[in-house]
């Protein structure tokens, strides 16, 4: 990693009953530390937390990660129509703005493998100067919806979700996040471009 680079706090969160209490191992941290840790050259520092499907306990974690300065936060589980699945609903209680094209297009992308995709309740949010968003539990599904999908020959058949984040994070006030395009080109306008880092 580059010192030119923006250092970035990410918040991940992985929500299940079962694997808070010990009952089996969490796959979901591991997961996002993994793709992130590909995706992006800016150096992160992440903010990891492993809790029950308790409403409150996961609005106020998100609210907790964002006031410890995470300019983004991402979760994994708790957003299908089980009756103990209350992660969107946690999300959508802290959010200043919804973001719903994010929710959307990881329905679409998980549409591709499986037709209960649209069992799938995942919402994307802006508090205070961070972007939060709920992603699948699965990790498979979770690279799938952040990388997107890439025809035989290598090129993008489906955007991921992950390129609109680093835009998304300039326009908020946070920091420049660079990624490897080999894992996810991330989109912006020309205006908004800095010159790579060396």
């Amino acid at each position: 990693m580059s010192a030119n680079y923006d250092a970035v706090t990410v918040g991940i969160i992985s929500i299940s009953d079962r694997a808070s209490s010990g009952v089996y191992e969490d796959k979901g941290l591991p997961a996002l530390k993994e793709w992130l840790g590909r995706a992006l050259r800016n150096p992160i520092r992440f903010q990891e937390r492993l809790i029950p499907d308790e409403k409150e306990q996961i609005s106020a974690t998100l609210i907790e990660l964002v006031d410890a300065g995470c300019s983004l936060v991402l979760t994994t589980g708790g957003t299908g129509p089980a009756l103990r699945d209350v992660t969107p609903e946690a999300t959508l209680s802290v959010a200043h703005k919804e973001m719903p094209g994010f929710g959307e297009q990881m329905r679409q992308i998980s549409l591709k493998f499986v037709p209960t995709a649209i069992l799938s309740r995942q919402v994307a949010v802006i508090r205070d100067q961070a972007l939060i968003m709920n992603l699948p539990g699965q990790p498979k599904a979770i690279a799938e919806t952040l990388e997107g999908l890439k025809d035989a020959d290598g090129s993008q058949a489906v955007a991921g979700i992950f390129a609109a984040v680093p835009y998304c994070i300039d326009l908020i006030g946070g920091p420049y996040l660079e990624t490897d395009e080999a894992v996810c080109k991330a989109f912006r306008p020309k205006s908004a471009l800095r010159p790579p880092a060396v």
